[in-house]
């Protein structure tokens, strides 16, 4: 009986050891991935002024005809003014970088002259926070400001996806806005409703979903590695 005991005994430990050693090298392979799967300036593919790309949905959250819509009302806005407007998805930002910086150093990778910016305009969406930014170049901020463009931003496109991750309805209603503007229409103005709110701060971040998943399966495992062992011994026993 007590050979049978400190059998288990060190079986139970040996497992525990284990399981241990696997999750430490999960978490940290999950920590290690985690930059890894964030999205740089350099990862985004190339587009220059001119070229007839319009909509780039690297999170593919956009329906295909919400996609065509939309390619089809910008194209035919460059035709008729010269304003270009491009659209972008992506998920999760590097480390230390916000949604403004990363917009705006897209947008001089993309147009790297102020000529080339002169009649361009960037709308990003981060799936993963729902944070939005628009950069415009200097020769349409008569027609659109970079505090009309904020609030496109933080207040047109954002009402959408307070409600459900309308990321379509999003773009839509940003797109019919910047539209008007660029064409020398009045400003439509931000949607009419309740005092609209940053929904940054409603949404958990990934890493935080990754380490609370982690911490867990840790204790999920650790549970088991114990309880079986000694179940096996006392059914044993009996």
């Amino acid at each position: 009986m007590s050979q049978l005991f400190n059998k288990l005994y060190k079986a139970q430990k040996y497992l525990q050891q284990l399981m241990l050693s696997v999750l430490l090298m999960a978490i940290a392979s999950g920590l290690v991935a985690a930059p890894a799967n964030a999205t740089g300036v350099y990862e985004m593919p190339t587009v220059s002024a001119g070229e007839a790309t319009w909509v780039i949905d690297t999170s593919d959250v956009l329906s295909r005809v919400s996609e065509g819509k939309l390619s089809n009302r910008l194209a035919e806005l460059a035709q008729k003014t010269g304003n270009e407007v491009r659209m972008l998805t992506f998920r999760r930002l590097d480390y230390g970088e916000t949604i403004q910086t990363f917009a705006k150093a897209l947008f001089e990778k993309w147009y790297p002259t102020p000529e080339a910016q002169a009649n361009q305009t960037l709308v990003v969406i981060d799936t993963q926070t729902n944070n939005t930014a628009v950069v415009t170049g200097e020769g349409i901020k008569s027609m659109l400001s970079d505090d009309i463009a904020q609030s496109i931003a933080s207040e047109t496109m954002v009402a959408p996806l307070r409600e459900g991750d309308k990321y379509n309805q999003a773009f839509l209603d940003g797109s019919d806005r910047i539209i008007a503007l660029l064409s020398g229409e009045p400003d439509p103005g931000p949607p009419t409703m309740e005092q609209n709110i940053q929904v940054e701060s409603t949404f958990t971040s990934a890493e935080e979903t990754d380490t609370k998943n982690s911490t867990i399966w840790v204790v999920v495992l650790l549970v088991v590695a114990t309880v079986v062992p000694m179940a096996t011994y006392f059914l044993y026993v009996k």
